[in-house]
């Protein structure tokens, strides 16, 4: 434990405040991990800071970092056990998935308009 951390837990108000503060923000970066996990980038890792900064209150979030950490180490361990066929299916997978999800949210549609193109089919149905 810090100085400053033994300093804030003996001030109930203050302590009670930085709670809810690293709450807020580990919830924050622990969404965007999750939402960031089918795109190129460190979805994983972002997931991961997440979780991390919610373990240095919550005991919860220190117990699921352990099983999330060994749950994707296994998950990377098996992928990486598989013969080329699938490891490219899972790669096709993944960009299935994020495909579908820029055409709901229409940034295909966005896209399409600066550039000129118009075309039902680009047009998110959501909008």
């Amino acid at each position: 434990m810090t100085p400053f951390r033994d300093w804030v837990r003996r001030r109930p108000g203050l302590n009670l405040a930085y709670r809810i503060v690293v709450a807020v923000v580990g919830t924050a970066v622990l969404a965007t991990g999750i939402l960031a996990i089918p795109y190129p980038g460190p979805g994983w890792l972002i997931l991961f800071a997440g979780l991390a900064i919610l373990g240095t209150e919550f005991a919860w979030a220190k117990r699921a970092l352990r099983k999330a950490r060994a749950r994707y180490d296994v998950w990377t361990g098996w992928v990486g056990r598989q013969p080329a066929v699938v490891r490219i299916g899972v790669i096709v997978l993944t960009g299935a998935i994020v495909a579908v999800t820029l055409w709901l949210v229409n940034v295909f549609g966005l896209v399409a308009g600066w550039v000129g193109l118009h075309g039902d089919w680009v047009q998110s149905p959501l909008t």
